[in-house]
């Protein structure tokens, strides 16, 4: 069973779009971009897009060297020397917050793009947390509060939170996140994690859409990347298969399109809202409905701000 929203937002754009079709006549001169696991992947192809727009791009990841050739590489493609490369290792919380305190004026753009996938044992942050979780959720619910008055000070601002199909395997299980009691399943941890993901994006435009922040959850469809180094590859059928630039064209999308604005606490899938789905679909198409609901969205916003210690100093309010 599925339902379309009766304000369904569509765009001109879809399956075979690309980075380059959806960030066509717009202008980012002037804006600030953050892109968290930007040195791989789709991650790439959006601060390149970002930058080729004329934005600031801050590549965050995890390996600096790493993204110092991919930041170099950008520059030269793009003619925008305005790309840099910061370290943040979303799985520990002493490194997102000196992300978050070395960051200084407004932020226009946060895409919350990096994660990992299906790690086959069970393994842990130094806090307990399981690292899915930890690493593709609560490590962009504290970088995401942290720069909140940055994101506050740049007068209309974007979040941008890439999910995935695979949330429609498991909502989050708020009794028992980090598997302490259940046996640990890859896939089913990386299904929780991203729905999460998707419900940050539903409480932060609710919590902050007067302050001009609005945040949306995407799924960017199926790209061969090392994302899938535990899965052994794509296992969808190959005509839905999509290159880089195809999967980074919905989060381009959402952070810089023009027809994006004002709009929040959605999910769009091929560069359009997904509907909502009450039981999962055999091609796993759409979202699912507890990836949207508001009340779970603000029980985990509160539950993750008591994880991490965070409260209304963290921008929690």
């Amino acid at each position: 069973m599925t339902t379309d929203r009766t304000d369904s937002m569509r765009t001109p754009f879809g399956f075979a779009s690309t980075t380059d079709d959806v960030i066509a006549g717009v202008d980012l001169t002037g804006r600030r971009a953050v892109v968290t696991g930007a040195s791989s992947g789709i991650g790439i192809e959006t601060a390149r897009a970002l930058a080729r727009a004329g934005a600031e791009v801050t590549l965050a990841v995890r390996r600096p060297a790493a993204g110092a050739e991919v930041a170099a590489g950008i520059r030269r493609d793009t003619g925008n020397d305005r790309v840099s490369v910061q370290p943040l290792d979303l799985a520990d919380q002493d490194s997102v917050r000196a992300f978050t305190a070395g960051w200084d004026g407004p932020l226009h753009i946060l895409v919350n793009n990096a994660g990992i996938m299906a790690l086959p044992e069970l393994e842990r942050t130094r806090e307990g947390w399981e690292m899915q979780f930890a690493t593709n959720f609560v490590g962009h619910f504290a970088l995401t509060v942290g720069l909140h008055r940055a994101l506050a000070a740049a007068g209309g601002a974007r979040i941008v939170s890439v999910g995935s199909s695979g949330s429609l395997f498991s909502p989050v299980v708020f009794e028992d996140p980090h598997f302490d009691f259940r046996p640990y399943d890859p896939l089913l941890a990386y299904a929780q994690s991203k729905t999460a993901g998707t419900l940050l994006a539903v409480e932060a435009t609710r919590r902050w859409a007067g302050e001009g922040i609005y945040a949306n959850a995407l799924n960017p469809g199926a790209i061969a990347t090392n994302l899938q180094q535990h899965t052994g590859g794509l296992k969808s059928p190959k005509e839905r298969h999509k290159t880089p630039r195809q999967g980074a064209a919905t989060s381009v999308l959402l952070a810089a399109s023009p027809l994006l604005d004002k709009v929040g606490g959605r999910y769009f899938d091929d560069c359009n809202e997904a509907p909502t789905v009450f039981s999962r679909p055999a091609d796993h198409s759409g979202v699912a409905w507890y990836a949207l609901d508001p009340a779970v969205a603000e029980r985990l916003w509160d539950t993750t701000l008591d994880l991490i210690g965070g409260g209304a100093a963290a921008g929690g309010r």
